[in-house]
């Protein structure tokens, strides 16, 4: 699934939002706070932060993502695992099958960014999956409802970077 929009501002502006893993926690309804682990002060391949979300439906749980691409005012991306002993129980730490990616991708467009947001869920199993274990005569359901949440959530988070970005506050 993804989401775009057009933002009055540069690239680099753009960037310096979308890679700063605590701002999405002041936008999205989901996602409440982040840190750096291992010492990491910023993006960089191969660095991990932990992410804390809360939901009406699945409560609170914590994820560790794991940064898999930086390309310089381009395309920012992680993928989010399961901590040992979390929410999921035997849901994968490896960063190759994660709950879900999360991805976004600046470009230049008419004097400002295009921003798009990607979240692509699975291989690893995640709350759906526990979801639709627990449901499988209400899968279609299921599935639509989290797309749905998810769709919201970027949309707000975008919508908050674009005010952001195009106000000139932080």
């Amino acid at each position: 699934m993804q989401c775009d929009v057009h933002i009055e501002a540069a690239v680099p502006r753009v960037w310096d939002l979308v890679t700063d893993i605590g701002l999405p926690a002041r936008l999205s309804p989901e996602l409440q706070r982040t840190a750096w682990l291992d010492g990491a002060d910023g993006p960089r391949v191969g660095a991990r932060f932990e992410g804390h979300n809360r939901n009406t439906l699945v409560g609170e749980w914590r994820t560790v993502s794991h940064v898999i691409e930086v390309d310089d005012q381009r395309a920012f991306a992680w993928a989010v695992t399961a901590p040992e002993g979390g929410l999921y129980g035997d849901a994968s730490t490896d960063p190759a099958k994660p709950l879900a990616t999360w991805r976004y991708d600046l470009a230049p467009e008419d004097g400002g960014t295009r921003l798009r947001q990607t979240a692509l869920l699975g291989p690893g199993p995640s709350g759906l999956t526990r979801a639709i274990a627990s449901h499988p005569d209400r899968e279609e359901e299921i599935v639509a409802f989290r797309v749905e949440d998810l769709r919201t959530g970027m949309e707000a988070t975008l919508a908050g970077i674009k005010t952001l970005a195009e106000g000139g506050d932080r």
